[in-house]
């Protein structure tokens, strides 16, 4: 079983050093990786005999509110090796664009849709990326940190 920071380093000499791992005081620890090379090293965790994270847990949509940005979690786990990993990649709010990875884990299906849905983030290159807890014609994403719950839906009061 390897560390985040066995992991960084063992991905670092396939991407020239470009990851640091981020140490968490409570929970666990993380790498972030860029959005342009996302799919890649998503690819090299999932398909390196070293590595084989054969299994996405849980991929959550994140509001990085005073940073203006947004940011996804990537909980991984290698079944084979019981290696543990978070991977986030973070980008701009106002062009909040991530790969996807549901072609290399069929399980991003539905956890990229609810970040979509409830975060706002699109993910280029999902089959069939729709609102998924929330009607199609919802304003808004109501896991932001801003969000303004709408009065009323189609002439019935949501509560306010």
């Amino acid at each position: 079983m390897m560390t985040t920071e066995e992991i960084t380093e063992y991905l670092n000499r396939e991407y020239g050093g470009n990851l640091d791992p981020t140490y968490a005081e409570a929970g666990d620890s993380w790498i972030t990786v860029s959005p342009s090379v996302l799919r890649e090293v998503a690819k090299t965790l999932r398909d390196d005999k070293n590595l084989q994270f054969n299994n996405l847990m849980c991929l959550s949509g994140i509001h990085y509110q005073k940073e203006n940005e947004l940011g996804v979690a990537y909980h991984l786990h290698s079944t084979i090796h019981d290696h543990k990993l978070v991977m986030k990649v973070r980008v701009p709010e106002d062009n909040p664009v991530v790969p996807s990875v549901e072609s290399l884990w069929k399980t991003a299906n539905w956890h990229e849709r609810e970040a979509y849905d409830l975060v706002g983030i699109t993910f280029r290159g999902h089959p069939g990326l729709l609102r998924i807890l929330t009607p199609q014609d919802w304003e808004g994403h109501p896991l932001r940190k801003d969000y303004e719950q709408q009065e009323s839906y189609r002439n019935v009061s949501t509560g306010i």
